[in-house]
């Protein structure tokens, strides 16, 4: 009897460890859970280059599970990272500074993701900057980056005082005066991406007359750098191996909307990010789109926000941001 229950306890001892065994192999080809990043992206040039990532995170191929919230204005995407709704948003330049302050040195600029998007349209045409005295110019984005880049622009050329300069308050609106009007016309329009595209196509005698990106890199010596990347500085800090991730993909989505247009026209109509494909196709080209990091990103950045700073202290937040404010430098 006693080798009877010996013999029991151990057939026992040895299904029990071969259950543990049956255990630790099921858990270790368990998949690894995702990292969830809250993303807060812009319609037009600023979000573009996100559109192959957010089409990675619906077919489940990336590496990170991104939730994509898009905004139509850059306030909204402002109110949102002073409220912790995002972890990472793509932005205006000038607002990531004024993230900086607001928020006490808790945000982080990871990347520069559009340089100049600014161009003047007239029916007229233009030979050199010079030739805007005496004339009009209609804008949007009074107390943003088109407001100060022209501004500056106008004072580096002399011609602050004889330049009338008229804001409405949206870009669709100008577009709308734009796409109507006559050749007789000697009105300017100042237009982003893709609202230069649309009053193009609507317009036959309305050209493009003066790239602004051109003309403030030949003033300041530098590249005008319209948007970028940022993210809270403690979320930055705590999931670094995600943010990381987050870079990689991200600038493989803006490698692919740089060779791929057609179909990174496409996935701009389906996320509403420019709500026409064939617009998208044409104002893609003209967008900018790049991927700038660590110290080409520091440079950049520094010198257009030094020249926002400059022309106005308000427009970056009250004062430049400090060496923590810059990821990976």
């Amino acid at each position: 009897m006693k080798k009877t229950i010996a013999l029991l306890l151990s057939l026992l001892m040895v299904f029990s460890l071969a259950a543990c065994g049956s255990s630790d192999t099921t858990t270790d080809d368990t998949p690894a859970q995702k990292a969830v990043v809250r993303l807060g992206t812009l319609m037009g040039p600023t979000g573009v280059g996100t559109v192959k990532l957010w089409s990675d995170d619906d077919a489940g191929t990336a590496a990170n599970d991104y939730t994509i919230t898009l905004s139509t204005d850059p306030t909204e995407i402002s109110a949102g990272m002073i409220a912790g709704n995002y972890d990472i948003a793509a932005c205006p330049l000038n607002m990531a500074s004024v993230l900086y302050n607001k928020l006490e040195g808790n945000i982080q600029m990871l990347a520069i993701n559009t340089l100049g998007t600014l161009y003047l349209l007239s029916a007229q045409p233009l030979e050199s900057i010079a030739d805007l005295a005496g004339k009009t110019v209609i804008s949007a984005g009074q107390g943003a980056t088109p407001e100060y880049v022209l501004n500056y622009l106008l004072e580096q050329n002399g011609l602050t005082d004889s330049v009338t300069v008229e804001y409405r308050s949206e870009h669709a609106e100008v577009a709308t005066l734009a796409a109507a009007a006559t050749t007789g016309d000697d009105t300017l329009y100042l237009l982003p991406e893709p609202n230069v595209t649309s009053a193009l196509s609507q317009n036959e005698a309305l050209q493009t007359v003066l790239d602004l990106s051109d003309a403030f890199e030949e003033a300041s010596g530098v590249a005008l750098a319209m948007g970028c990347i940022v993210a809270r500085k403690d979320y930055v800090e705590q999931n670094k191996e995600t943010v990381d991730a987050f870079l990689t993909e991200y600038q493989a989505s803006v490698e692919y909307t740089q060779t791929n247009l057609d179909e990174t026209a496409a996935l701009c109509e389906t996320y509403g990010v420019i709500p026409k494909a064939a617009v998208a196709k044409q104002a893609i080209p003209r967008c900018s789109i790049t991927f700038q990091s660590g110290t080409a990103m520091r440079d950049i950045a520094t010198a257009n926000l030094t020249v926002l700073y400059e022309a106005n202290a308000q427009s970056v937040g009250g004062s430049l941001p400090g060496d923590d404010f810059w990821y990976g430098v």
